[in-house]
């Protein structure tokens, strides 16, 4: 077991259900102004024939939303019957049958949710895939998600003291091919600037709009991959480095509060951290995986943005924010609510 670490950051921002629409959740009967206003936890890489301690320490964290961050259920085929049994068998587990009953839960899906590993434009059953992932989500008929391509997705929360957007991309279903690498223990290289997209044009002008219309306090961007860790050779944005400059300058563009990202696919949880010209505060990326599975053989990678340690057990994320104070706690949680790793960030 990993000893706790607090990582304390500054940055003060210099700016002053299930659906679009937005969700209004009222303060609990106990609840005082010290509580954050917001507590969301989110998680990743997820079989469901594997066992899964978590779902009864989520409930006990009571966070007003549940984010899967991808890899879902691990349904590598393109028979979508097989797809949606993987599904049922989730919603079959007891604890996190418990948990939808109780909590919002949104999120995104990954390769191994689209229906094969490092999957994208090309995969031909992504159609009905995506039908099988909004059913999962229980999404509604009239969804727009249920109409158009991509399971991108936005959803805005609503309390008292403020409010929360979350911005769920996808990053399989218009991903054009990225580069192999033949180098021992990497699989892809950076394709050359420019060339081929991960979000597809449709979805850019959709994000461009969701955060330069956000009157958020805070904007958390779901993306199933990373985003800022850029040197391994495995599947991250900077595959496409032309994407990775254009989402840093919408972000920065739009004007939009407290922006930060949510990603999994690694099988590791880290925190990375970046200073992205003219942003008023950091830029934090919060990687969580894996809720049944982790990478307990990792030896080390290099992360120039990387804050504190890499966490190699199973975990899932945890972040409560206060629109009071403008403060951000991320946490990576071990099982019976053990706090592996922590950041707190002011905004």
């Amino acid at each position: 077991m990993k000893h706790l670490i607090h990582i304390f950051l500054l940055g003060f921002l210099m700016y002053g259900c299930k659906s679009k629409q937005g969700v209004h959740l009222g303060d609990s009967p106990d609840s005082t102004k010290h509580r954050p206003d917001f507590s969301i936890a989110f998680g990743s890489c997820n079989k469901p024939g594997m066992e899964n301690v978590f779902w009864d320490d989520i409930l006990q964290a009571r966070p007003d939303v549940f984010i899967w961050g991808g890899d879902n259920v691990y349904a590598d085929t393109d028979d979508v019957s097989e797809i949606e049994d993987f599904y049922k068998a989730q919603h079959q587990v007891p604890g996190y049958a418990a948990l939808k009953e109780q909590v919002m839960v949104t999120g995104t899906w990954d390769d191994h949710d689209y229906g094969a590993n490092d999957a994208g434009v090309e995969f031909p059953s992504k159609k009905g895939s995506q039908n099988a992932f909004l059913n999962f989500l229980e999404v509604p008929k009239d969804d727009a998600r249920r109409l158009r391509e991509g399971v991108y997705s936005s959803q805005v929360l609503t309390k008292p003291g403020g409010t929360l957007k979350i911005i769920n991309l996808d990053t399989r279903y218009f991903r054009t091919a990225i580069t192999p690498d033949k180098r021992e223990g990497r699989r892809y290289r950076p394709n050359t600037y420019g060339d081929g997209t991960l979000l597809g044009e449709t979805q850019w002008k959709w994000l461009e709009n969701e955060l330069n219309t956000s009157k958020a306090d805070f904007n958390l961007i779901v993306s199933s991959i990373q985003f800022l860790s850029d040197l391994h050779g495995w599947e991250k944005w900077a595959n496409h480095p032309h994407e990775v400059d254009r989402l840093k300058k919408v972000i920065v563009a739009s004007g939009a509060k407290g922006v930060m990202i949510l990603s999994g696919d690694r099988h590791i949880s880290e925190f990375s951290r970046a200073t992205v010209p003219g942003l008023p505060y950091p830029l934090i990326d919060f990687t969580a995986s894996g809720l049944t599975h982790a990478y307990t053989g990792f030896s080390g990678e290099e992360n120039p943005y990387r804050i504190g340690e890499v966490v190699a057990q199973n975990n899932y994320g945890h972040i409560t924010l206060d629109t009071d104070t403008k403060t951000v706690r991320f946490r990576i949680m071990g099982d019976g609510g053990k706090v592996l790793q922590e950041l707190k960030q002011a905004y």
